[in-house]
């Protein structure tokens, strides 16, 4: 039976949290909002889908948490001719001296404990589905043999929000396996400038390990043990539901939204609002860690009309909009 988690425990993984976040921000300059949504997506037991222009340091900073988290750490370049078996992995036909026979599993790139799925969206839908199920069932099937993955298993997907000829856009219910939507937005003068300073010099900076992935696991374990207030559930509720159009929803959410978040947005909230609280050293999220989280939960798990489309208005607006009347 496991021991009960105590404010000790949670002021310790908050500090050793808080140093890996510090030595990521070491290396990866000017997103420290990104570095600590994809945290919080990770300790939470969650994936995330990373969506940027190229060139803003993504796979720099999946790199750098296979380093400091101390996971080993894969990329796959998604590409359309990409097959599931390049992914999961396949099977090879040996021959021993003997003239035997037999086949032997060889493993893809899957297998590991952080994997970077570069532009997700540039594979084929049977492609992507064999990823996603590998991230919902933690194992993959080949020639109906069972091969589980590592623990802890996460997958950090990328998408490129401008070019989407030749793309191939995830399904809403695909999306939906993702924790996160984090946004990775363009640096800052001061980051950037930091940026040239720091990558164009004869020696830059290298991360050193600060959590093992056992350590991981446990913070993982802690995060789902803190206890959330009667009044931070409601206020989920609340959020989820009202974004929902539908006969009970408010006008302007009737008018904008096409559809809503479903359950899995709520109980990704739950999470992700512990996660976050534990990352600051906290025994208890407060409401203001649902307002942080309520756009890249629910950003990916609604759509626009098309008559907000038409007008101008955006899902963050919307889910700003919604975010504001919760109550402190």
């Amino acid at each position: 039976m496991e021991k009960a988690v105590s404010a000790d425990d949670i002021e310790a993984a908050g500090e050793k949290l808080r140093a890996a976040r510090d030595e990521i921000a070491r290396v990866v300059f000017g997103q420290n909002q990104v570095v600590e949504e994809t945290l919080i997506t990770l300790l939470a037991g969650g994936h995330g889908l990373l969506v940027g222009v190229p060139g803003l340091a993504k796979t720099r900073l999946v790199e750098t948490l296979g380093t400091v988290l101390g996971l080993s750490e894969k990329r796959i370049q998604f590409t359309p001719d990409l097959m599931p078996g390049d992914i999961v992995g396949s099977e090879v036909l040996d021959e021993d001296g003997e003239g035997h026979r037999s086949f032997r599993f060889i493993k893809g790139p899957v297998f590991c404990q952080l994997l970077m799925a570069d532009e997700i969206n540039r594979a084929s839908p049977r492609t992507q589905s064999a990823l996603l199920q590998a991230m919902q069932e933690h194992h993959v099937t080949v020639a109906g043999q069972r091969y589980d993955l590592p623990h802890p298993f996460h997958v950090l997907a990328t998408q490129n929000p401008i070019e989407q000829e030749g793309t191939y856009p995830l399904p809403e219910a695909q999306l939906d396996r993702f924790m996160m939507q984090i946004n990775v937005d363009y640096p800052d003068r001061d980051a950037e400038r930091q940026i040239l300073l720091e990558t164009t010099g004869a020696k830059e900076y290298a991360p050193t390990e600060i959590i093992t992935a056992l350590e991981l696991e446990r913070f993982q374990r802690i995060v789902r043990h803190l206890p959330v207030g009667d009044k931070v559930v409601d206020a989920i509720l609340n959020l989820v539901r009202s974004a929902r159009p539908g006969r009970d929803a408010e006008d302007f959410v009737q008018e904008s939204v096409e559809w809503g978040p479903g359950p899995r947005a709520s109980q990704a909230l739950t999470l992700g609002i512990r996660a976050r609280a534990l990352l600051d050293g906290r025994i208890a999220p407060s409401i203001e860690d649902v307002r942080a989280l309520a756009e890249p939960v629910l950003q990916h798990r609604m759509a626009l009309s098309f008559a907000a489309r038409a007008d101008g208005n955006s899902l963050s607006s919307v889910i700003a909009r919604l975010a504001a009347r919760m109550e402190a």
